[in-house]
């Protein structure tokens, strides 16, 4: 496999970055938390007239027609400016469910308004439902007059306060077709029995616990069908896209260190001529390269509709325990400076930190794989005894 960036992805690479390093830097980021915005809806709009929040989107619906690869490469152009815009949920969950599985209208009424940067789409997926064990923590059940009614709490929703659509994810109850599956709902945010509660986490972004009181859905409003893949595949493109966001902040911060290290002076000598910083740095390039190519492989695999179950596992630890490290040591060499909110390095350690809850820690993504390798061992073992 060679996960050199094409020419297209190249060219999707370079207008990202053209246009984000031009709309965003530390002093217009300060200006919005002054403000109290954790979405830039100017950036939002460029992006649109730009075309790139019609990546990954069929181009008989707005979208310029590419995958999850090229949305990866956008993602990870993002986590370098650590933009505030709701691409993870809107754009690698929201459009991607819509486009793989919704049904002809469903595509014509969101694709289109998704593209032209209309409409913001929020996932209510709890961390827990993130791994491949966790269940949704909402249920819908039928209804008898047609329809489904959905209920339960999830917190920790992002983008649900400025979302035109929410995409619910929730387990088939009692009697429905289901069978304890999780299936994916279309719902208004504004509806009868839905509320949300925000709060402001360490980054500043807006997180919300999303409760659903007995909401009615109607049978359209199912998103691909009882016994899809919406769930599973929903969750497995936000994850592969979070990684690649993970890889834009650490590869920025890595950037933002070694400049730093080579102009601040010591003794005489610039700090990065020192040994223990030389492994410090070397260290860091390590992770990145690892945390870079774990990712790309997960997304490519992805992207073939191949199973990645294993590869995401490897994705997200290298994304958790690469970024970590990177984050530790990009503040450590800072000094001073990697907490001095005048700098922009600390909000690159904070988001990195987001990223690494909201993905799952390291260790819980090889006490995940070593259940699998070790369920395949013992699948095949009884397959030779018998």
């Amino acid at each position: 496999m060679d996960f050199k960036l094409d020419e297209e992805q190249q060219a999707v690479r370079e207008l990202a970055r053209g246009i984000l390093e031009k709309e965003v830097d530390h002093e217009h980021l300060k200006q919005l938390e002054a403000a109290g915005e954790d979405f830039d809806r100017e950036l939002w709009a460029t992006l649109a007239r730009a075309g790139l929040l019609g990546l990954a989107i069929p181009e008989e619906h707005g979208g310029m027609g590419y995958g999850l690869v090229e949305l990866c490469v956008l993602a990870q152009e993002l986590g370098r400016v650590v933009a505030p815009v709701p691409a993870l949920a809107t754009l690698a969950m929201g459009a991607t469910a819509i486009s793989s599985f919704g049904s002809n209208e469903q595509k014509q009424k969101w694709l289109p308004r998704i593209c032209a940067g209309e409409a913001v789409v929020a996932v209510a997926m709890a961390r827990g439902a993130w791994t491949r064990e966790g269940r949704a923590p909402l249920t819908a059940t039928p209804d008898p007059n047609g329809g489904w009614t959905l209920s339960g709490e999830v917190s920790l929703v992002q983008a649900a306060g400025i979302s035109d659509l929410l995409l619910v994810p929730a387990c088939m109850g009692r009697g429905s077709e289901g069978g304890g599956n999780a299936a994916l709902f279309l719902v208004d945010p504004a509806c009868r029995g839905l509320q949300l509660t925000g709060a402001r986490s360490a980054t500043g972004e807006r997180l919300y616990t999303v409760s659903l009181d007995s909401v009615t859905v109607a049978e359209q409003d199912l998103l691909g069908g009882l016994q899809s893949r919406a769930f599973d595949r929903t969750r497995d493109c936000g994850l592969a896209a979070s990684c690649a966001i993970q890889t834009g902040v650490s590869e920025k911060a890595v950037e933002m260190t070694a400049a730093y290290v080579s102009e601040r002076q010591q003794f005489g000598r610039p700090i990065g001529s020192f040994q223990a910083v030389h492994h410090r740095m070397a260290d860091c390039y390590v992770d990145l390269e690892s945390m870079r190519w774990t990712a790309w492989r997960a997304a490519w695999l992805l992207a073939e509709g191949r199973d990645a179950a294993r590869e995401l596992m490897v994705a997200r630890h290298w994304s958790a325990e690469g970024g970590a490290r990177i984050a530790s040591a990009a503040q450590h060499l800072h000094a001073g400076m990697g907490v001095d909110t005048d700098y922009p390095l600390y909000r690159y350690f904070l988001n990195s930190k987001a990223l690494e809850l909201g993905t799952g820690s390291a260790a819980a993504q090889l006490a995940a794989l070593g259940r699998s390798l070790a369920d395949e061992a013992s699948g095949n073992d009884r397959q030779e005894k018998a």
